[in-house]
């Protein structure tokens, strides 16, 4: 297999955490996006390696791309900073858990999707809920969750959050 796909959400309020990911080899369609996020910057969609401070990348290099517009340097601040920080540990945890074997993080890379709410205010939570929410990300892609029967055994039952009524 050459892409892992994983998804989590959790936490509450302004500060909830989505986070979708991909993981994959350095010369397949993940690396393809790696490059290409990295490469093909917009405005309000900055993308960035994660970091556990400056100087000290992650491996398997990760970049964190925005899911939503940033408007302005507060929520700038807060993917730079506390996301940053949180998607960085859970992707080191992972490798040091041995959810991501280490003897493969120089040939695999992880495209990691970030929600920040522009009206969220709580870095410390911003943190928890990214650094909770990478790591389950990353546990369902690694391990193929949910499976094809999970799925259809859920999908009458699932309520989605947001769905609007």
């Amino acid at each position: 297999m050459s892409m892992y796909i994983g998804e989590a959400l959790t936490g509450d309020g302004n500060e909830i955490a989505h986070i979708d990911l991909l993981i994959g080899s350095k010369d397949g369609p993940v690396g393809n996006a790696f490059a290409n996020a990295l490469a093909r910057q917009s405005e309000g969609h900055t993308n960035l390696l994660a970091v556990l401070t400056p100087n000290l990348a992650v491996k398997p290099a990760t970049v964190m791309i925005t899911k939503v517009t940033i408007k302005g340097m507060k929520q700038a601040v807060q993917m730079f900073g506390p996301a940053q920080a949180a998607v960085a540990k859970a992707v080191a945890d992972c490798v040091a858990e041995g959810v991501i074997p280490a003897d493969q993080c120089e040939d695999l890379v992880i495209v990691c999707g970030v929600f920040i709410h522009p009206a969220a205010e709580d870095d410390k939570k911003i943190y928890e809920y990214n650094h909770e929410a990478t790591k389950m990300a990353i546990v369902h892609a690694m391990s193929g969750k949910p499976t094809a029967q999970e799925m259809i055994a859920g999908k009458d039952s699932a309520e989605h959050p947001f769905k609007g009524f």
